[in-house]
C-alpha cells in the first residue's frame, strides 16, 4: 500500500510539473489575402515532427496485411460467428487464418473462372460475417476492387451503386437477395455472377434464372474454385483496394477511392500510435463486430486486427440482443456510434435507480473518488482499485468482462456519457474522428488522458491537419482558441470520389481536404469537433444558427431521446420534432395520473409543455441566446429510424429527408406560432 501511495503522488507531481503536449506545430498559420479565407498552423503528430515515418517494406498492400499474419498465425481464431440450432442461437464457432486463408483462395479462383479480371468491380451486399470478409480477402488476393453494398438503406442505394461502379459479380446474404432482385433495382441485370453467403431460396434462384445470370450458393462457389485453381494476382501499393461509398446526408451516394497503399499505410500509423502505450494489442484480443463493414471505421478495425492475428466475432444479427452477444464473446474491443454508448449508459443509469438509496449514495461516492484521482492524471485502473473492486466490476462485467478498449466514432459522444463510461467501465475509452474520405480516424484519443474527455484526440501518425476560416459563422483559425474547417492532408487520403472530377476539386484545393466539420484546437494540440460548416443557417433577422450544436444541447433534456432542429431563412423562430424518451415519459405520467398509451401521451398538450420546459432548462444551462430557443415542436412517439429513410447506417441524421417526411405539420406549426405572436 504504501508502495502505491508512493507511486501516486510521483505520478502527480509528473502530471502538474508540466503540461503535456499531443501535437507538433510544423507551420505557422497566415491571415487571407484578396477574400482568401485565413488559415491556420499545420499540425502533425509528434511521430511525425520530422518528417512521416516510412512504411514498412513488406506491408505495402491490404493483401499484405492478411497474408503475412496468415503465415505468423495460422492456428488463430480468425472469424467468429454463431449458428442457430433449432431456431435459438449457440455459441460462436471460429475459423482459423489458416482455415481462412484456403477458402479465401478457392473463392478467388472461383471468380477467376466466372470472367473477373484485375480491376473488374466486385459488390458484398449484406450483414457483417465471415463470407464478407473472405469476399473481400479474394477480391485483394486477385487485384479485383471490392465495393460494399449498403446493408442498411435498401435497394435505391443499391440499385444506383451497382450502375455508378459497374459492377459485374455480387457476393449477397441471403436475406438481401429479395431486395437485389427487386424490379426496383434494375441495374442488377447487368451482373454476371450472384454468389450467396449460404443459399438462395428456390424462388429467388428461379428469379436469376429468368435473367440470364448465373447463381451460386457459397458451398458450389468454393467447389468451382477448387476445380478451377488460379495462381493469385497480387496488387500493386497504388491499385484501387475498394471504392467505399459514403450514406451521406442528401443526394446519392459519393464513391470514395481508397488504394492499397493508403490502407496498409493507415494501419501500420496505428500500430505506431500503439506502441506508445503500456497496453499492448496482442493475438489473444478479441473484437465484436456489428457496425456495417460497409463503412470505414469497423473496416479498418478489422484490417488492423487481422494484422496483429487477433480474432473478430460478429453479431449474430439483432441489435437489440448485442448484451447476449457481449456475455457470449467476452470481448476485448469494442467499437460503436455515440447512439450505442448512451444506450449502455442509460442502462447502468437505470439499474443504479432501483438500487436502494444507500446504496446508491456509496456508488456516487465511488465514481467521484475515482474519478477525482482520474482527473489528478492516474492510470484509470490505478486511480481506485477499491472502488472497482466495490462496485465497477459489475459494470465490466455487464460489457462481457474483459473489456480492455472502447472506441467511440461517427459523431461526438456526450462528455457527461464519455467521463461516465471512463470511470464505470474499468477499460481504456477514446473518441476518433475521421471520415471515409481519410480512411478512417484522422485524429485519435489517448487512453487514461482525461484531457481528452469531450474532444476527438490529436493528429494521426500519416496525417497533417490544419484549420481554414470560416467568416459566416465567426470561426477564425488565428482567434484563441483556434477555430475553423477542419483540413487534412497526408498519406491516408482517398485518391477521389469515382467518376466525379468535380466533386473532387471542390473537396480538395491545394493539396488539403476539406472535411465540413468545425474543430478547435486546444492549447495542447487535442482537436474538438464543435460544429457542422454545412448545418449553418442563418433566420430572418440575420442571425446565423449552428442546428447540430443546438440538437447536443437540448439532447442533454432527460425528457428527449432524439431531436432535429429546424430553421428557415424567411422565419425568425425555430422549431423542432422530438421524439420524448418512453421511460421518462411514463414516469412523468404516472406521477399526473395519465394512464394511457405512449403514443397518446404524445398527444396531451400536458406532456408538451413540460417538454417545452425541460428544452428550456436545457437552453438556459447552456445560455443560449434567444433566437436559439426552440418555439414550437412536435412530438413523435417513433425514433427518427433507417426504414423511413430519415437517419443514415450510422445514425446521422437525413435533414433533406426529415424536412420532406414532417413539412406539412412543420408549415402548420409555423402558422399556429405566427397566430399566437399576433
Amino acid at each position: 500500500m504504501f508502495c502505491y501511495i508512493i507511486s501516486l503522488l510521483m505520478s502527480r507531481f509528473l502530471q502538474t510539473a508540466k503540461m503535456k503536449i499531443f501535437a507538433a506545430q510544423v507551420e505557422e498559420g497566415k491571415e487571407g489575402r484578396d477574400g482568401e479565407p485565413s488559415v491556420g498552423p499545420v499540425y502533425r503528430s509528434l511521430l511525425s515532427k520530422n518528417g512521416f515515418p516510412p512504411p514498412e517494406p513488406d506491408l505495402t498492400t491490404s493483401w499484405d496485411l492478411f497474408s503475412k499474419s496468415v503465415e505468423k498465425y495460422q492456428g488463430n481464431k480468425m472469424l467468429g460467428w454463431r449458428r442457430f440450432v433449432d431456431g435459438k442461437v449457440g455459441p460462436y464457432v471460429w475459423k482459423t487464418y489458416k482455415e481462412v486463408y484456403d477458402e479465401v483462395l478457392q473463392i478467388g479462383s472461383a471468380l477467376r473462372a466466372s470472367g473477373a479480371e484485375p480491376g473488374c468491380r466486385v459488390g458484398i451486399y449484406g450483414a457483417n460475417c465471415p463470407q464478407w470478409v473472405e469476399a473481400m480477402e479474394a477480391c485483394n488476393a486477385h487485384s479485383l476492387v471490392c465495393v460494399p453494398l449498403y446493408d442498411t438503406l435498401g435497394p435505391g442505394a443499391v440499385n444506383f451503386i451497382i450502375d455508378h461502379a459497374e459492377i459485374d459479380f455480387v457476393f449477397v446474404q441471403d436475406k438481401k437477395a429479395k431486395e437485389l432482385l427487386s424490379p426496383d433495382c434494375g441495374s442488377a441485370q447487368r451482373l454476371k455472377t450472384i454468389i450467396c453467403f449460404t443459399s438462395l431460396a428456390e424462388e429467388d434462384k428461379e428469379k436469376v434464372a429468368r435473367t440470364g445470370v448465373k447463381s451460386y450458393s457459397w458451398d458450389e462457389f468454393l467447389h468451382l474454385g477448387k476445380e478451377n485453381t488460379s495462381e493469385i494476382l497480387p496488387p500493386q501499393p497504388f491499385s484501387i483496394c475498394t471504392i467505399m461509398y459514403t450514406s451521406g446526408t442528401s443526394g446519392d451516394p459519393k464513391g470514395v477511392v481508397l488504394t492499397h497503399e493508403t490502407i496498409s499505410t493507415f494501419v501500420r500509423g496505428i500500430d505506431l500510435f500503439m506502441e506508445q502505450f503500456e497496453d499492448k494489442m496482442t493475438p489473444d484480443d478479441v473484437y465484436l463486430s456489428f457496425l456495417p463493414l460497409a463503412h470505414i471505421l469497423d473496416r479498418m478495425i478489422e484490417e488492423y486486427f487481422f494484422r496483429k492475428g487477433a480474432s473478430v466475432g460478429y453479431y449474430h444479427g439483432d441489435l437489440n440482443a448485442l448484451k447476449d452477444d457481449l456475455m457470449e464473446l467476452k470481448p476485448t474491443l469494442l467499437a460503436g456510434v455515440p447512439r450505442v454508448f448512451e444506450k449502455i449508459h442509460e442502462g447502468i443509469q437505470k439499474a443504479l435507480e432501483e438500487l436502494r438509496p444507500l446504496r446508491r449514495r456509496i456508488f456516487d461516492a465511488l465514481y467521484k473518488y475515482k474519478l477525482g484521482w482520474m482527473n489528478m492524471g492516474y492510470k484509470q485502473k490505478y486511480a481506485s482499485p477499491l472502488a472497482d473492486l466495490l462496485a465497477f466490476r459489475k459494470v465490466k462485467a455487464r460489457l462481457g468482462g474483459r473489456l480492455r478498449l472502447v472506441v467511440c466514432g461517427g459523431a461526438p459522444l456526450s462528455t457527461e456519457v464519455e467521463e461516465f463510461l471512463r470511470v464505470t467501465c474499468c477499460a481504456f475509452l477514446v473518441q476518433g474522428y475521421g471520415l471515409t474520405e481519410t480512411c478512417g480516424p484522422v485524429t485519435l484519443g489517448f487512453p487514461d488522458e482525461m484531457c481528452m474527455v469531450g474532444a476527438a484526440g490529436t493528429v494521426a501518425v500519416y496525417n497533417e491537419l490544419r484549420l481554414e476560416e470560416v467568416p459566416d459563422m465567426g470561426y477564425h483559425p488565428l482567434s484563441d482558441p483556434p477555430t475553423g474547417e477542419i483540413c487534412v492532408r497526408g498519406k491516408t487520403l482517398f485518391a477521389g470520389y469515382h467518376k466525379n472530377a468535380e466533386l473532387t476539386r471542390e473537396a480538395i484545393k491545394d493539396g488539403w481536404f476539406h472535411t465540413g466539420d468545425i474543430g478547435q484546437i486546444l492549447p495542447n494540440g487535442v482537436v474538438k469537433i464543435i460544429d457542422r460548416k454545412k448545418n449553418l443557417i442563418k433566420l430572418s433577422q440575420g442571425e446565423y444558427v449552428a442546428l447540430e450544436y443546438l440538437e447536443n444541447v437540448y439532447n442533454i433534456a432527460p425528457i428527449v431521446e432524439d431531436i432535429w432542429v429546424y430553421g428557415d431563412s424567411f422565419k425568425s423562430m425555430l422549431v423542432a420534432v422530438v421524439v420524448p424518451h418512453e421511460e421518462s415519459t411514463e414516469k412523468w405520467a404516472y406521477s399526473k395520473g395519465h394512464m394511457v398509451s405512449f403514443s397518446e401521451l404524445c398527444s396531451l398538450d400536458q406532456l408538451k409543455d413540460y417538454v417545452l420546459s425541460e428544452l428550456n432548462c436545457a437552453a438556459e444551462k447552456k445560455k443560449l441566446r434567444g433566437f436559439e430557443y426552440i418555439k414550437g415542436f412536435i412530438l413523435d412517439p417513433h425514433p427518427f429510424d433507417m426504414e423511413r429513410d430519415l437517419v443514415t447506417a450510422t445514425l446521422k441524421k437525413r435533414r433533406n429527408k426529415l424536412r420532406h417526411h414532417y413539412q406539412v405539420e412543420i408549415d402548420e406549426l409555423y402558422g399556429k406560432l405566427a397566430v399566437g405572436r399576433r
